[in-house]
Formats: structure tokens, sequence, C-alpha cells
């Protein structure tokens, strides 16, 4: 038996060296979009396109400019009335526009003045536009407290407002790097392990071999081991190559126990991998089986609460989440990769995963055995 698998295995390894593009696509791809997706989350926003018509040319006027200016998050321009803003705003070409009024200087020299900045936002790109809002929240802010000080007369320095104590736990600097690229990482393992799988009988349908392979003198286990045995390989020296990049270009820690990480990804892989089987036996193609993992994986990714937090939604999809093999699967690194969790802590999780992966492995055996006999 082991003779047989082995030679499975060896043929599986020959048909990915003809076709080397595939894997080299999915193994050096995988770490090219992880690469891309923690520099660009890894970098502050700045030189947002920022236009200021300033009506009053006053000593003050000017002192909130130079402030939205140290900010470091815009890029300033200047108008001289109504019509360039709209244009701009028109075409997309700024992201916010400050209107400073003619009596801006008047209003905050006044004890009773009521200073007021017009400020416009272009919803049509809401996150440049809350970024900047936040950063002119911030200086107007700062400007407000001041006016106060100075119209009741207090030393600036023996005036205190509300104090924050504010401690960060598991990423100190808030970096968006750290939550999206081991997300990122989790969803490239499903679909790199979900591709493979896929192709491993239907590039055999469609190159008009399976028939051959069926009339060998194998059987439907020694069939299903010798072409899951390359898919867990590649799936597991991709999920190696992937950690260690974020890890060395993003900082990304290993603050948990590596092997309790790699055992548990080995069990999700095999879940992922039974899924991936289902879908190569029942596609007619390599470019059916393609647009099937394509399907299945947009719908995993709505649920693992990458791309909005699962504890938002409505309820009834938070319990659809939970049969979601890669909603635990995120939970579990996350946990390990930043907050140093050991099993004591995500027991929850494990056993969610082993026990959807004992159904998932269990009908997909059945259905997979069932179909080549």
């Amino acid at each position: 038996m082991f003779r047989r698998i082995r030679a499975l295995v060896k043929k599986e390894f020959i048909h990915l060296l003809n076709d080397w593009w595939m894997p080299a696509f999915m193994l050096f791809g995988g770490m090219l979009e992880l690469l891309l997706v923690g520099w660009a989350t890894s970098r502050p926003m700045t030189n947002l396109p920022l236009m200021i018509w300033n009506q009053d040319q006053s000593a003050a006027s000017r002192q909130i400019i130079t402030a939205l200016e140290n900010t470091g998050t815009f890029r300033l321009d200047y108008a001289e009335s109504m019509e360039p803003i709209t244009y701009a705003l028109d075409r997309g070409k700024i992201n916010a526009a400050i209107i400073i009024p003619p009596n801006y200087s008047e209003e905050i020299a006044s004890f009773d003045g009521h200073p007021t900045l017009s400020v416009i936002l272009n919803g049509a790109e809401s996150i440049p536009a809350m970024e900047a809002w936040r950063a002119i929240e911030g200086v107007t802010r700062d400007i407000g407290e001041n006016i106060i000080v100075n119209r009741m007369g207090i030393d600036p320095d023996a005036f205190q407002g509300f104090g924050l104590s504010l401690r960060v736990w598991f990423n100190e600097a808030l970096s968006e790097a750290l939550y999206s690229t081991p997300a990122e990482l989790g969803l490239m393992l499903e679909f790199t392990t979900l591709l493979f799988a896929a192709l491993a009988f239907s590039r055999e349908r469609e190159l008009g071999t399976l028939e051959q392979l069926l009339v060998m003198p194998f059987s439907s286990f020694e069939l299903i081991i010798g072409k899951a045995i390359p898919v867990i390989m590649i799936g597991l020296s991709d999920f190696a190559l992937m950690l260690g990049m974020v890890h060395l270009a993003f900082k990304v820690p290993i603050r948990g126990s590596l092997l309790l990480l790699f055992v548990l990804a080995f069990v999700y892989l095999l879940v992922e991998l039974s899924k991936g089987m289902v879908i190569s036996i029942i596609s007619k193609s390599q470019h059916q089986a393609f647009l099937l993992v394509m399907l299945i994986g947009m719908g995993d990714f709505i649920f693992t609460g990458y791309a909005a937090p699962v504890e938002s939604m409505p309820m009834v999809i938070q319990h659809v989440a939970k049969i979601i093999p890669a909603h635990h699967w995120l939970t579990i690194m996350r946990g390990i990769l930043l907050k140093g969790a050991g099993i004591n802590v995500l027991w929850p999780n494990v056993l969610a995963l082993l026990g959807i992966g004992l159904v998932v492995i269990t009908f997909s055996w059945r259905f997979i055995r069932r179909n080549i006999d």
C-alpha cells in the first residue's frame, strides 16, 4: 500500500513540476500579496490633499494653517473662491476643504465671539475623509482649549482637564499591520489549500486521465491519501514561508508556542483539504474548480471578522460564523502570535475547529469514496 501511495505522490509532484507556474504563483504570489498588504497598512496616512480658502488673511488664520501643516497628514493647496474647491471635489482631487470666514480673527479676539470653520469632506472616499476629519478635529480642539484658557484668564500651566491613562496590550503601537497581516496570512493559507486540493481530481478529469487512474490497482483510500499528501506539504511550506516573512518584514511577534501553531495549522489544513477535495470531485474542469474555490473562499472571508468585526453583525450571522473553520483559525492564530495564548485560553476555538473538522472530513471522505468507487 505504501509503495502505491508513494507512486501517487511522486506522480502529483511531477504534475506540479510540469505546471510549475501554479505552485510558484500560489507560494510567491501569496507572499507578495502579504508584503503589499503589510506595507500599505503599516504606513500612516499622509499627503492627503486639503484645499484651504482663507478669507481672513490674519495671524490667527495663518496659525491654524500652520497647525494643519504640522500634523503631517495633509498636502495643502489654496483657493481664492468656492469654484476651485467645487471643481476639485467633483473630480476627486482633494479629500477635504476648509473655509476660513472673513471675521475669523475678530471672533477669536472678542470675549463672546464664536469662531467657526467650515469643513467639507469628500464622502465618496470615506476612509481618507475620516482620517482628514480626525486630524482637523485634533487641531481645532487644541485651538478651542487655548481660546477658553485665554478668555478665562487662567495660567495655561495650571489648567488641567480630564486625565486619561491609556495602556495598550498586545499591540502597543496600535499598528494596523499587526492586525491585517495575520488575517491575510490565514486567508492565503485557506485559498492555497483549497485551490491545490480542488485541482487534484478536476485536473485528471480535464486531461482525460481520471479513468486511467481509476482502473489502476489503487483503492479509493490510496487515491485520496496520494492526492492529499502533496497538498499538505505545499500548504505547510507556504504557511512557514509566509509566517517567516511577516515576522521578519513587519515585526509580527510570535509570543506563543510555535509548535502549537503548526499543529493547529495542520488540523486546519486537513479541514480545508477535505473541502477542496469535494470541490475537485464535483468540478468538471479546472476552471470550474477555481471559480468554486473563489466563491467558497470569499464566503468564508465574510465570516472571519477580517473586514468587519463579527460581534457587530446580526445575531444570525454571528451564529453562522461559529461553523466557519476560518473564523476559529484566525482567532487561534491571532491569539498565539499577538497574545501568546495557550491551549488553556484557546480551547473553545480549538474544540470548535476540531468538531467542525470532524464533521467536514467525515462527510468529505464518504462523498469522495462513493464517487470514486
